[in-house]
């Protein structure tokens, strides 16, 4: 039996909800069917069926999954990921020893959210410079290949019927992966709340940087993981994270099975990358934990704060992401307070716009790259023309901006126009 914590961590918390209202209860998060409860401050409309009723709009074709590295279920897995399960389609990151982290998907499992969710999990596994865990995070991509770590993209919600998540690996239902851009994401639809970041998170702490207070350590960081667990402690103790009377049971069961650090990290990591600022609600996760923003981390849960700072984590999500093709209009890379998704979209470095719909990019404070679709785009900044240099080359068009702290440099690749203050100028013309 292999030593690491297999319990699926779930999002239960939520999906196991009929109502959730002012004083109601609902099943916490990592749960199962039985009765952990707690208390929520706020209204949360739930489902109205088991089964996700928006669909994102990138549908699986064969050619499409070659150009994004998706490719059939390998042989040497379709044994175990069958057809029968629905288990139609693959991808991997590579580690670099050799190892592999392999991604397997059922058959109603989106294109654009196969690639999301590899590159989340690359994200996490990306070099920080001169960060104190992060600075070369090859032992623990090493050592989640060499303990077997599996993401398994399932159909649907987690409502118990879906049998692929008897199977070895970290479950990740269709119903709570967004996709930037696509409806459920650009409205924070916590009905089908973004739990991507979530799960795997727990697949990369008890598979790379390892779970302590077991027979043995598993994984890479046995000192990070004491500043996370000190963490968790502190903000157990102090009422910071899982603090009402009815989630007694739900902490009991964490505590059986050794996974109170994994679920208190997930709280802190979701809050640092904006996915609750939209939520209707003084706290984050669910109303469970004190910090909502990362500005509330510092003040609210200091070491929490500390455990972010510099630490493993990226202040920045360093994937691509690719917009969904429905999206049209302006997807700002800015945080606005009348835009619930730039609580998230603000920490975006680089975009990609796909399908054929004109769509625009609102540059941020990072170097992005930006990639154009089919349509046509404009990138917009913020300041006039006059104060950026812009060069082109190979179909390459570099935008400078030359104050600081504004609009960075920007890397753009078939994009039409740049919009600025005062004008915008075709890209053609350059």
């Amino acid at each position: 039996m292999n030593p690491i914590n297999k319990t699926p961590f779930t999002t239960s918390f939520a999906k196991s909800l009929l109502a959730v209202i002012i004083s109601t209860t609902l099943v916490a998060c990592g749960g199962s069917s039985s009765d952990k409860k707690t208390k929520i401050e706020e209204t949360v409309t739930p489902p109205a069926t088991t089964t996700p009723t928006t669909t994102p709009t990138t549908i699986p074709t064969e050619a499409a999954s070659n150009d994004l590295g998706i490719s059939a279920v390998p042989d040497e897995l379709k044994s175990t990921y069958t057809a029968a399960l629905k288990f139609d389609r693959y991808t991997k990151v590579d580690t670099p020893n050799g190892g592999v982290i392999h991604i397997i998907a059922q058959n109603k499992i989106m294109e654009n959210q196969i690639v999301r969710a590899r590159g989340i999990l690359q994200h996490y596994l990306t070099d920080f410079p001169g960060s104190v865990y992060g600075a070369d995070k090859s032992a623990v991509a090493n050592k989640m290949a060499e303990n077997g770590a599996v993401l398994l993209l399932l159909n649907g919600v987690d409502d118990g019927t879906n049998g692929g998540a008897e199977l070895d690996g970290q479950p990740l239902y269709y119903g709570e992966m967004q996709v930037e851009g696509h409806s459920w994401y650009i409205t924070q639809n916590y009905e089908y709340r973004d739990a991507s970041f979530e799960e795997i998170l727990h697949l990369v702490h008890d598979y790379g940087i390892g779970v302590d207070q077991g027979s043995e350590f598993n994984g890479a960081l046995p000192e990070y993981q004491a500043d996370i667990r000190a963490a968790q402690v502190t903000a157990l103790s102090g009422k910071l994270w899982a603090w009402p009377a009815e989630q007694a049971s739900w902490v009991a069961e964490l505590t059986a099975e050794n996974s109170l650090s994994q679920e208190y990290l997930a709280s802190v990591v979701d809050s640092y990358y904006g996915l609750w600022g939209a939520f209707n609600s003084e706290f984050g996760m669910w109303g469970m934990y004190i910090a909502k923003t990362r500005d509330d981390l510092a003040i609210k849960d200091p070491q929490g704060a500390a455990i972010m700072a510099d630490q493993f984590f990226h202040p920045y999500l360093t994937y691509n992401a690719r917009i969904d093709e429905s999206f049209t209009g302006n997807f700002s890379l800015i945080f606005k307070q009348s835009l619930p998704y730039t609580n998230h979209a603000q920490y975006l470095k680089d975009v990609t716009l796909t399908g054929n719909k004109d769509s625009n990019v609102v540059v941020n404070r990072f170097n992005n790259n930006i990639t154009g679709n089919k349509g046509i785009n404009t990138v917009i900044f913020a300041g006039q023309s006059a104060q950026y240099q812009i060069t082109s080359e190979n179909d390459v068009v570099k935008v400078q901006d030359l104050q600081d702290n504004r609009d960075g440099l920007n890397t753009l690749v078939a994009i039409e126009k740049l919009q600025f203050a005062d004008s915008t100028i075709e890209v053609s013309v350059l």
